[in-house]
């Protein structure tokens, strides 16, 4: 363990779980961010309500393979270790927990967790094996770390309600906190993937956001008829 301001910076996996012993030990309760890097501010904003979650905040980086399809992005996706601590930091992070692949996953691992009809449809249609090496990781995280609370953005809301499931069916003693959308300006929802769009890919994004705007001032306002409110969105 290495300390980096006010900042703890642990590596190792037992010694990871051996701080989370010794605070629990003491009475002191934990809250969980657990991220894939390239921080913005949607994971500062679960960070910072984590400190009112927690006597004390870890936040995580590891950008998982399990999770990464063939020919998706894990050899190009950013890693930015200084400023994600810098960062985590800012937001008032206790303790930084970057494990490393290689004993996350070890040779010869092959233990999966599968949530197996919440993650057929949407996102789970089109990327087979994602949310299987989400739940993976997530539980393995939490058996790590140890945390009362774990937050999580509504972003990914189909994850969120996965890992909720799991939560509830492998009885695990975490409570799971879905924290709404950060959105830039523009309304396109933050994301370390943006930086891939280009500005005219970024404002087409962002249409979906107006439109979904369009569509909830009519529902609120009580239109129920779907076709009109299809409409609405266009």
């Amino acid at each position: 363990m290495t300390e980096r301001g006010a900042v703890k910076v642990v590596n190792g996996i037992g010694e990871m779980q051996a701080l989370s012993n010794s605070l629990r030990s003491e009475g002191r309760t934990i809250a969980f961010v657990p991220t894939m890097g390239a921080l913005h501010e949607g994971h500062l904003s679960l960070m910072r309500e984590g400190k009112r979650h927690g006597d004390v905040l870890v936040a995580s980086v590891f950008v998982n393979p399990a999770q990464f399809g063939r020919g998706e992005d894990f050899q190009s996706y950013t890693r930015d270790t200084e400023g994600d601590l810098r960062k985590m930091e800012s937001a008032g992070a206790d303790i930084a927990f970057f494990p490393h692949a290689d004993e996350i996953y070890p040779p010869g691992y092959e233990t999966y967790v599968e949530v197996t009809e919440l993650e057929k449809p949407l996102c789970g249609r089109f990327r087979p094996g994602h949310f299987r090496g989400v739940a993976t990781v997530v539980l393995k995280l939490f058996n790590i770390v140890k945390p009362h609370t774990a937050l999580f953005g509504e972003k990914d809301y189909q994850q969120l309600q996965i890992i909720k499931k799991m939560v509830k069916d492998l009885n695990l003693e975490v409570r799971i906190i879905g924290m709404p959308i950060v959105r830039e300006e523009s309304g396109l929802a933050m994301s370390s993937r943006n930086a891939y769009l280009t500005s005219e890919e970024r404002e087409k994004a962002a249409c979906l956001s107006r439109a979904l705007g369009r569509i909830k001032k009519r529902f609120d306002g009580g239109e129920r008829d779907v076709p009109t409110l299809v409409k609405e969105g266009y």
